[in-house]
């Protein structure tokens, strides 16, 4: 496993594989990797010849700057976790190598898409990850790379910059990993004091719930019980939404498929979740 810190030795090693005519895969992180990511990374490195997981806690997505700072930063760890795969590049560079001076960037226009659930809770954060996005795939040209679904709109606008840009990668999104008592994993779980894990399962029961009672009762009123789950614990909902899984649009009516889309305040950490629910009529 070879770890790159600058901008140069990722460009070396990319002509070096192009040489050898090898598919390159990519992971995108901000680290504190846990199992949801090694899920990620393990599915790339088995349908690529060599992959590049990419590990920088992006300052341009975060709309608040305590969040940044509390942001959890453990490479050694990470790299740890990642010690033993094989066909592995590192790349963890500084934000001066991240965004140099003089490299150019022209913004996607985000549009609808970007207004919606997090976009209007979270300004800027696309934005943000738009730019850090282009300039990895940029710098890496990778011919796969792998996002969670837990990131629902981030992935949705993650395939849009694609096409914007022109850059012609395939997209893979993977399904969330979840550990065994339903919390979707996140690398703001490691915030969370044991009582706030316990109340932060509420987000998940409250998923199943819609999940559970699709079509069955009219949404508004899923909806309003799903909410009461989730408050019930002690949460604080910034958004619980029944979308359209393409435009992210709220629903009124049920359709065949829909996602249920939420962000809550535990404790002193935010974190979010949806599901993909399916109509039972």
């Amino acid at each position: 496993m070879q770890t790159f810190v600058t901008r140069q030795e990722i460009i070396e090693w990319r002509q070096q594989m192009r040489g050898d005519q090898k598919q390159i895969g990519f992971v995108p992180t901000m680290g504190a990797l846990h199992q949801g990511h090694l899920a990620l990374i393990k599915r790339a490195c088995s349908e690529n010849a060599e992959v590049v997981v990419s590990i920088f806690v992006n300052p341009k997505q975060f709309n608040q700057s305590a969040d940044l700072q509390a942001y959890p930063r453990m490479l050694e760890a990470d790299l740890a976790l990642l010690n033993g795969l094989e066909n592995l590049v590192i790349f963890a560079p500084d934000e001066e190598e991240m965004y140099p001076k003089d490299l150019p960037f022209s913004p996607m226009p985000l549009g609808r898409i970007g207004e919606l659930l997090e976009g209007a809770h979270r300004p800027g954060h696309f934005e943000g990850v738009v730019h850090v996005v282009h300039h990895l795939f940029a710098l890496i040209q990778p011919q796969k790379a792998y996002f969670g679904q837990k990131d629902f709109q981030q992935l949705a606008i993650i395939r849009l910059l694609n096409t914007y840009y022109g850059f012609g990668i395939d997209i893979i999104g993977c399904e969330t990993v979840r550990d065994a008592d339903g919390l979707a994993m996140s690398s703001r779980n490691l915030r969370l004091n044991a009582q706030e894990r316990q109340n932060a399962l509420a987000i998940s029961r409250a998923l199943h719930y819609v999940s559970n009672n699709t079509g069955k009762y009219p949404l508004d009123k899923v909806k309003q019980e799903a909410r009461s789950i989730i408050e019930q614990a002690g949460l604080a909902i910034e958004y619980l939404e029944i979308v359209d899984p393409l435009t992210l649009e709220n629903r009124s009516q049920w359709q065949q498929e829909q996602v249920c889309c939420v962000a809550a305040i535990c404790g002193e950490v935010r974190l979010i979740d949806n599901m993909l629910c399916e109509s039972v009529l």
